[in-house]
């Protein structure tokens, strides 16, 4: 999707840790205080690659990915890191997502989740005088501008 859509597409990354998963707000204040030093990306693939998530195995991925460990012990307990996940958390009760993933394209909720109907509704919002187009819902600030995560 990035690669066919360089210029019009971007990925905005919301975390929206569930209940039911015991260390689900930890991986995520942990996503967040490593977006900090750069690495969201590398620490989403390094948490999603654990089979248990438990704070040890949170740093050990920490570690893996090259992480300033002490920053990142700083940033898991900043009040700034906890409010980044309370918003987005937020955001997520707003836009009525109660479960993950959720995806959305210009504010348009993902409802057949292939790569050509989701091009489909990327070229839909491209056209500069579409009346079905949405306002976005989420605010639209990506977590890493600089370096996308690649589609496979």
């Amino acid at each position: 999707m990035l690669e066919k859509n360089p210029e019009s597409v971007k990925i905005v990354f919301k975390h929206l840790p569930l209940g039911m998963h015991k260390m689900a707000r930890s991986a995520s204040l942990s996503a967040i205080a490593a977006q900090q030093q750069g690495k969201f990306w590398q620490m989403h693939d390094a948490l999603f690659a654990t089979k248990k998530l438990s704070k040890t195995t949170i740093d050990k991925a920490a570690e893996s990915i090259g992480l300033d460990m002490e920053q990142f012990k700083k940033d898991m307990k900043s009040p700034a890191t906890g409010k980044a996940l309370n918003k987005d958390m937020l955001d997520a009760r707003k836009s009525e997502i109660s479960g993950t993933p959720t995806l959305f394209v210009n504010g348009r909720r993902v409802k057949k989740r292939g790569v050509e109907a989701i091009q489909k509704m990327v070229e839909e919002e491209l056209v500069p005088d579409d009346k079905n187009r949405a306002e976005p819902v989420i605010e639209d600030k990506p977590v890493q501008e600089d370096k996308p995560k690649p589609t496979s």
